[in-house]
C-alpha cells in the first residue's frame, strides 16, 4: 500500500515536472539574443545619455501609453518596433540602450540576450548624425560588447550566439531627409543618385564590419514614406499632399539596399541570411487605404500644435490626442504605437510583399 501511494506520488512530480519544463521550454526565446542598430525610429533610450543632443523624447507626452505613461526615450506614444520584435521573438522586454550599460558597467547578465544601439537623430553618414550616434559609431559599441561575450564566454561561444542571434537595422531616413533640408549642401555636391551611391557604398562596408562581428541573420528595416510624414506634408504643400520627390528618394534607396543584399550576400558573405522589410509598402497603405487598417487621421500628428500639428513638436506645453489608435503619427515623423505594432506583425510573418526574401519567422527558422 505505501509502496503503491509512493510510486503514485513520484508519478505526480514527474508529471508536474514535465509540464513545468515543457512550459520553460515555451517561454524560450526563439533566439539566444537581439542587437537592434538606428535611428529614431527603434532608439530605446540611448540618447537619454547623450548630454548635448537635442533629439530626445524624454519628457512628456512620450510615452503616455507606455507602462506607467512614462516617458523613456523612445520616440512614440508606447512602444516602437524594436520593443514589439523583442516580445515577438519571446523577450519579456527590449534589450537594453548601450549608453545605460557603458554607464552602469557591462557584465555577462546585462549583455546576454542583446543590446540596443539605436539613436535619435543616427545617419548612415557620420556628418548626418550631429548630436547622436552615428551608425559607424554603433558598430564600434557593438564590437565592444562583442569583445565582452568573448571575454566572458571564449570566442567560440560569443561567435555561436551572435550567429544564432537577430540582428535589427533601421538606419537611412534621416540622410534622405537631410539631403532636402533647407540650406542643405547636399544637392549642390551630389545628384540624388549620387547621394544614394554613396549612401550605399558607406553601408556596404558597415555591413560588411557587423558581418565580420559574427552578425548572420539580419534584418533590415526599410524607409517609410518620409514625404507624407506631418513635418513634411506642413512645411513643403499648401494642400497638406505627400512630397513626391522625398518619396521617390525613399523608393530608390530601398531598391537599392535592397541590392545591396542581393549583391552581397550569401554568396560572398557565407552563412548569412536576411529580410528585408518593406516599411515603404505598408506605411503607404496605411495612408492610403486609412479606413481598410482603422485608421481616421493619416495627416496630422497626434501630438503636436500648429498646421497639421506639426510645426511645434511633441513637446510638455502642447495637446496629444486622445484617440491614438486612430492616428497613423504620433509626432512630426513617427509612427504611432498602433502602427509600430503593425509592422512588426507584418514583417514577422507576413508574405513576400511585406518583407522578403523570407519574414523574420522564416529567417529565425532557416539553417
Amino acid at each position: 500500500m505505501a509502496s503503491t501511494a509512493a510510486l503514485m506520488c513520484v508519478l505526480v512530480v514527474s508529471v508536474i515536472l514535465s509540464s513545468y519544463i515543457e512550459m520553460i521550454n515555451a517561454a524560450e526565446p526563439l533566439v539566444p539574443a537581439l542587437f537592434v542598430f538606428g535611428d529614431s525610429l527603434v532608439d530605446v533610450g540611448n540618447n537619454n545619455h547623450i548630454r548635448l543632443s537635442l533629439d530626445k523624447a524624454n519628457f512628456p507626452h512620450n510615452g503616455v501609453d507606455y507602462e506607467g505613461g512614462k516617458a523613456t526615450g523612445r520616440f512614440s506614444n508606447g512602444r516602437n518596433s524594436a520593443d514589439f520584435l523583442a516580445l515577438k521573438l519571446g523577450f519579456a522586454g527590449s534589450p537594453p540602450p548601450f549608453l545605460s550599460l557603458s554607464a552602469q558597467g557591462m557584465n555577462i547578465s546585462s549583455i546576454l540576450s542583446g543590446v540596443n544601439f539605436a539613436s535619435g537623430g543616427a545617419g548612415i553618414l557620420d556628418e548626418n548624425s550631429s548630436g547622436s550616434i552615428s551608425l559607424n559609431k554603433q558598430i564600434e559599441n557593438y564590437a565592444t560588447v562583442y569583445g565582452n561575450l568573448a571575454a566572458q564566454l571564449g570566442s567560440e561561444k560569443a561567435a555561436m550566439l551572435v550567429s544564432k542571434s537577430l540582428i535589427l537595422i533601421v538606419i537611412g531616413s534621416n540622410d534622405l531627409l537631410n539631403y532636402f533640408k533647407s540650406k542643405s549642401q547636399l544637392p549642390f555636391k551630389y545628384t540624388t543618385q549620387q547621394y544614394i551611391d554613396l549612401l550605399i557604398s558607406t553601408l556596404t562596408a558597415q555591413f560588411q564590419r557587423i558581418y565580420n562581428l559574427g552578425a548572420r541573420r539580419v534584418v533590415l528595416g526599410g524607409v517609410g514614406a518620409i514625404g507624407c510624414s506631418p513635418s513634411q506634408r506642413s512645411q513643403k504643400s499648401q494642400t497638406g499632399d505627400c512630397i513626391d520627390v522625398e518619396n521617390d528618394l525613399a523608393v530608390n534607396f530601398n531598391a537599392a539596399t535592397k541590392s545591396l543584399l542581393e549583391n552581397v550576400g550569401p554568396a560572398n558573405l557565407p552563412g548569412l541570411k536576411y529580410a528585408v522589410c518593406n516599411t515603404y509598402g505598408l506605411i503607404s497603405n496605411y495612408i492610403h487605404n486609412p479606413t481598410l487598417y482603422g485608421f481616421k487621421d493619416v495627416k496630422d500628428a497626434c501630438c503636436g500644435a500648429g498646421n497639421l500639428n506639426a510645426r511645434i513638436p511633441c513637446i510638455p506645453v502642447v495637446r496629444y490626442c486622445s484617440n491614438r489608435t486612430d492616428y497613423v503619427f504620433w509626432d512630426l515623423y513617427h509612427p504611432t504605437q498602433i502602427v509600430s505594432q503593425m509592422l512588426t506583425d507584418a514583417f514577422f510573418d507576413g508574405s513576400a510583399n511585406e518583407i522578403s526574401p523570407i519574414n523574420v519567422r522564416q529567417l529565425i527558422a532557416a539553417t
